[in-house]
Formats: structure tokens, C-alpha cells, sequence
């Protein structure tokens, strides 16, 4: 918990900061990362909470990430409006995209990089170009495209991404492979990698 305030607040900066000013756009992205991230915090609990019986800290946390991440493409052009229905949408999705590719599909992301950031960037980004009319008003948008023009534009953008994405991590993961290898043996996972890999212990119970 300690550490999911302090990136919290940490997301301030990067998206505040990415105004480049202290002005009124920075404040304008400081409140919808802030509306965002509680948003979809509420959603993944009453998610838990309707399912499980109860919420859990470390949903709660991740539904944070989730607001955090998805409201970083569109942080400096939708309003508050905007920023409640953008987390939402990725409280929502994100917790459906982890349920898919952990439980369902068997994948091994313990930290949901995939399904939090990935699913979340995907939906922030296309939805600035829905939603920063929100903040630019009715049909216009900052530089005069039509609301379809710019969501063409936002999905040009994420396909663009997840392709680059895609082929440079097919890389990456292969060089690692050949080098170092993907994952330890399961005797260094029984034993901890504390131990295993640093010759350290973290708790002694």
C-alpha cells in the first residue's frame, strides 16, 4: 500500500510534468489522473467485493494502475468528465483483460503488465480521441479534426505501437533466451531468489 501511494502520487508528476509548465493544463491533468485512478479503484472493489464477498488491498492497488495507465494518453486533453468516464472504462476492461490472460489463457504475468498497462494504454488512447471534446468542446478538437478523424488517428497510433511492440520483444525475449535464460530452475523458485540469486534472505520466520 505504501508503495502504490507513492506511485500515486508519482503519476502526478508524469503527467502533470509532461505539461511542461506549471500552469493550467498541468493542473487540468493532475485532476483527471486523480479522478481516474480513484475511479477505477472503486470499480475493481466493487468488482471484488460482488464477486468475492470482499475487496482486497491488492485489487484495489491494481485498479489504480489501471486508472493511472489509462489515463495517461489522454491526460492533457479530456476534463474531469472525461477523466471519470476513462477510469471507468479501465477499471472495467482491465479487470476483464487480467481475468482472460491469467485465468483463462494460463499466461504468467504475476504483475499484469499486459492486461493493466497494455489493455489500459490501448483504451486511454482511444478514448482522447472520443473524449477530448470534452474538454475542446462539442465536435471541435484542438487542431479541427472531426471526432472520427481523430479516433482514426488514436487507432493508427496503438496499432503502430503494438506491432513495434511486438516485434521488438520477439527480440528482446529471444537475445535474453540465449543469454541468460527466461526463468530459473524450480528448485531457485522453491528456495527464493533472494537467496538463490543474491545469497540475501528478506524475512527470517
Amino acid at each position: 500500500m505504501a508503495g502504490a501511494a507513492m506511485l500515486w502520487v508519482g503519476w502526478f508528476g508524469f503527467n502533470a510534468g509532461s505539461a511542461l509548465a506549471a500552469d493550467a493544463n498541468a493542473g487540468m491533468a493532475m485532476a483527471v489522473t486523480h479522478i481516474s485512478a480513484a475511479t477505477a479503484s472503486l470499480v475493481w472493489m466493487v468488482i471484488e467485493w460482488a464477486k468475492f464477498g470482499k475487496p482486497s488491498l491488492v485489487g484495489i492497488v491494481t485498479g489504480m494502475v489501471a486508472g493511472l495507465a489509462t489515463i495517461t494518453p489522454a491526460s492533457g486533453f479530456v476534463g474531469p468528465v472525461g477523466g471519470l468516464i476513462i477510469g471507468l472504462a479501465g477499471g472495467l476492461l482491465c479487470y476483464l483483460a487480467v481475468d482472460i490472460v491469467k485465468h483463462r489463457l494460463g499466461i504468467d504475468d504475476s504483475l499484469d503488465v499486459f492486461a493493466v498497462h497494455g489493455v489500459g494504454g490501448i483504451v486511454g488512447t482511444l478514448a482522447a480521441g472520443i473524449l477530448v471534446a470534452d474538454t475542446f468542446g462539442g465536435a471541435g478538437f484542438a487542431d479541427g479534426t472531426s471526432m472520427g478523424g481523430q479516433l482514426g488517428a488514436q487507432a493508427t497510433g496503438v496499432v503502430a505501437t503494438v506491432v513495434w511492440s511486438a516485434v521488438a520483444t520477439f527480440v528482446i525475449v529471444k537475445v535474453v533466451q540465449a543469454v541468460v535464460g527466461l526463468r530459473v530452475s524450480d528448485d531457485e523458485a522453491v528456495e527464493g531468489l533472494d537467496y538463490a540469486a543474491h545469497g540475501e534472505t528478506g524475512y527470517t520466520l
